[in-house]
């Protein structure tokens, strides 16, 4: 039978549509050039030296990926680092969220402060863009959303390992606390005096501040008429090294302190000989620590001359367990990279590896407690069972 023109046209017309949508699909099934990876931290102020650190640990681990030859499907697909200032703050830190996802990251590795991370990380979830934070506050993960990933231990267990060892190796009868009152230092603070209460240890002195505060006159003339024999501290480390200045002006620096991570700092080690004895606890470990940790920090100092000064070697990390998980995937769309990292144990070139239960906790966390020694931080004692 002869088609009419219209017939004719219409074929033509269907099977032309037809290939557009193959073709659609193909794209759609495509590798794309270029995924980015997000880096939300605390770039300026005084926590500035461990957002930058922890932001270096990604371009470093980009940086390598992408000089291997980084494929999905037998294609080259650069990785790209979009980096933003979260400035320590909330406020500040849901708006750089907002400029991540504007940005059209798949993955972010941020935030550095838990209230920070906290408040950041509905923003990430209605986008299902998974969210790897250093933050250690229990409630990070308890927000319950799907996106949220922690690449230490939480600070329930750091506070048992404060209470611990504190209680078990200290002679000091009398302690005192004193936190920044940010969600992590506050609850930190509390979990810890919980723990040393059980322990049969008295608390004699308690004293809240923001994280900006430097003056320590009135609370250290506290401490010493408390007669405290042991401090335990959730400050950062310039404020911890104003605290101990205030005690030594009024000869009261013969005091053990025990701080947690965010004091284990190069710029805490040199405040060290201000207090008689200067331990803290940390889900940070050494890069020493490992077999794979010299040849990172000889890698580290070469690209950025300087050494890592918080936990640059678990972002570092983070960055090659999420490459891991693109490839699995096959694909840049943040909600493929999730589902790939909630099953994924992945190989982490410096800690070893990287998994997550299904809260989002890291089924890899310990805890390790140092001792300020000879301008180091030496390690005593790690546990991942206290």
């Amino acid at each position: 039978m002869t088609q009419t023109p219209s017939r004719r046209t219409s074929l033509a017309l269907l099977a032309a549509l037809t290939l557009l949508g193959s073709a659609s699909l193909t794209g759609c099934n495509s590798a794309p050039s270029t995924i980015k990876i997000g880096v939300a931290q605390p770039l300026s102020g005084p926590l500035a030296a461990l957002g930058k650190d922890m932001l270096n640990g990604v371009e470093l681990a980009v940086e390598e990926l992408n000089k291997e030859g980084f494929q999905i499907k037998g294609k080259i697909v650069k990785l790209e680092v979009v980096a933003v200032d979260d400035h320590a703050d909330a406020k500040a830190g849901v708006d750089a969220a907002k400029q991540l996802v504007d940005a059209g990251v798949s993955v972010v590795i941020g935030h550095l402060n838990s209230g920070v991370s906290i408040a950041a990380a509905p923003i990430y979830a209605e986008k299902s863009i998974p969210q790897l934070a250093i933050s250690t506050n229990p409630k990070y993960t308890e927000l319950g959303l799907p996106t949220t990933l922690r690449l230490v231990a939480n600070d329930k267990l750091q506070a048992k390992a404060i209470g611990s060892f504190s209680a078990s190796q200290f002679p000091a009868t009398r302690y005192a606390t004193v936190d920044d009152g940010t969600p992590y230092g506050k609850d930190l603070a509390a979990g810890a005096a919980s723990e040393l209460t059980k322990a049969k240890k008295e608390i004699v002195a308690q004293g809240t501040f923001d994280e900006k505060t430097v003056k320590f006159d009135e609370f250290a003339a506290k401490l010493k008429e408390a007669k405290a024999e042991a401090l335990i501290s959730t400050l950062s480390d310039f404020q911890l090294v104003a605290l101990l200045e205030a005690l030594g002006k009024i000869d009261y620096n013969r005091i053990t302190v025990l701080g947690a991570d965010t004091v284990k700092t190069p710029d805490m080690l040199k405040g060290a000989g201000l207090a008689s004895s200067l331990y803290v606890t940390s889900p940070i470990l050494e890069p020493r620590e490992f077999p794979a940790g010299k040849a990172f920090l000889d890698r580290y100092r070469t690209k950025f001359q300087t050494v890592p000064a918080y936990a640059g070697h678990y972002s570092y990390d983070a960055t090659f367990v999420v490459a891991s998980a693109i490839k699995r995937a096959e694909s840049g769309k943040p909600e493929a990279i999730l589902q790939a990292l909630r099953k994924i144990d992945g190989y982490a070139p410096v800690t070893g590896s990287m998994k997550w239960d299904d809260k989002g906790e890291q089924r890899y966390g310990v805890i390790g407690v140092y001792q300020a020694r000879g301008g180091n931080w030496e390690s005593r004692v790690r546990s991942d069972s206290w």
